[in-house]
C-alpha cells in the first residue's frame, strides 16, 4: 500500500506545467459552460491550444485533431451564445433539446465514423487504441457541437464519454487529465441538471 501510495505521488509530481495550466483551464471553462457563461469560450481556447500540444505527444491522434475541431467550435460559440447577452455575461440564447430524429442521426454518425477513424488510426498511426480514440473522438465530436447550439443532451454525451477517458488517460499515464476529465464528469452531471432546470422553466413561459 506504501509503495501504491507513493507511486502515486511520484507520478503527480512528474505532471508538467502544461499540463496542470491545460488542466486548470480546462475545468474552469467547462465549469462556467454549465452556468451558461460565456466566459467559458475564450478560456476554452486557451485549454485546446495546450491540449493540441499534449495530446499529439501522448500519441493521442484522435484527440488532437478533435482539439482543433473544439478551437472552431470555441469560437462559433462564443459568437453563438453572445445573442442576447446581458452584463451579467450569462448567454440568453434559450436552451433546446433534441427529438427522436436528432438521436438516430446522432447515432448513426457516431458508429459509422467511430469505425472509419479507428480503422484509419489503427493503419496509418502508432497509436495503441485507435478505436478507443476513435470513438470518443466522434463521441465529443457531437457533444461539442450539440452544446455550441445549447441543447440539453451535451450533458448526457459528455457524462458517458468522460466516463470512457477517465481510464484512457490513466493509461496513457496523463494523471492530472484523468483527474480533470473525473472532475468533468461531476461538472457535466451539474450542468445537465441546471440545463434541465433552465429549459423546464422556458416551457412554462412560452
Amino acid at each position: 500500500m506504501q509503495e501504491l501510495t507513493q507511486h502515486i505521488i511520484e507520478q503527480f509530481l512528474a505532471i508538467t506545467w502544461i499540463e496542470w495550466f491545460g488542466t486548470i483551464t480546462g475545468a474552469l471553462c467547462v465549469y462556467l459552460a454549465a452556468k451558461e457563461n460565456i466566459l467559458n469560450w475564450p478560456i476554452a481556447i486557451l485549454s485546446v491550444v495546450t491540449y493540441i500540444y499534449i495530446f499529439y505527444n501522448a500519441k493521442l491522434y484522435g484527440d488532437t485533431i478533435l482539439q482543433f475541431y473544439f478551437l472552431g467550435t470555441s469560437v462559433y460559440g462564443w459568437y453563438y451564445w453572445s445573442y442576447g447577452k446581458s452584463d451579467s455575461l450569462k448567454s440568453e440564447r434559450p436552451v433546446g433539446s433534441l427529438v427522436k430524429k436528432d438521436w438516430i442521426i446522432i447515432i448513426m454518425i457516431q458508429i459509422v465514423l467511430s469505425i472509419i477513424i479507428g480503422v484509419l488510426l489503427a493503419k496509418y498511426t502508432d497509436t495503441d487504441v485507435p478505436f478507443v480514440d476513435g470513438f470518443c473522438t466522434v463521441m465529443s465530436f457531437i457533444a461539442q457541437y450539440l452544446m455550441t447550439r445549447k441543447k440539453l443532451e451535451n450533458w448526457l454525451l459528455w457524462i458517458f464519454v468522460d466516463i470512457i477517458y477517465i481510464p484512457l488517460y490513466i493509461h496513457k499515464n496523463l494523471l492530472a487529465t484523468s483527474v480533470l476529465y473525473f472532475v468533468f464528469l461531476f461538472i457535466a452531471l451539474q450542468g445537465y441538471i441546471d440545463w434541465k432546470k433552465t429549459l423546464k422553466k422556458q416551457l412554462i413561459h412560452e
